[in-house]
């Protein structure tokens, strides 16, 4: 059995290494065993002492998934709902993104998809695959 202790250092180190929601370290929490007033006690000092921050998070992820894995900005909202964050906090995300980088990554990965599209020969199958662009 860990002491409360233990627990806290554990789970500032799981917080320390990136950015976590609630959710996660909930998550983690009930892993190790921590319920209750207990688990309640430990989410305090981790926002007291600034190792947990949601609006933090959710910027965090916002910038990461679009900047490095190119997502849209519908997929980042889902994924900042699964982690339950808070309406607030995914607008202020949402703004993390910037317009003019927001178009360019979508013009980008429209003429990547048009350039594969150019070896497809039936017109139906172009069409349904990038239905909204200027026809290849």
């Amino acid at each position: 059995m860990h002491t409360t202790i233990d627990i806290l250092e554990k789970i500032k180190y799981y917080c320390a290494y990136q950015e976590r929601s609630h959710k996660e370290v909930r998550s983690k929490l009930i892993e190790l065993k921590v319920y209750g007033n207990d688990l309640e006690n430990v989410i305090i000092e981790l926002i007291e002492e600034n190792f947990l921050n949601e609006e933090r998070f959710a910027c965090a992820l916002a910038r990461g998934k679009f900047y490095f894995k190119l997502w849209g900005r519908n997929k980042i909202k889902h994924a900042l709902k699964q982690h339950q964050v808070s309406d607030y906090c995914i607008k202020k995300a949402m703004k993390e993104i910037q317009e003019e980088d927001y178009l360019k990554t979508i013009e980008k990965l429209t003429s990547k998809k048009m350039e594969e599209l150019k070896k497809v020969r039936n017109s139906f199958t172009k069409k349904n695959k990038l239905p909204f662009a200027k026809r290849v």
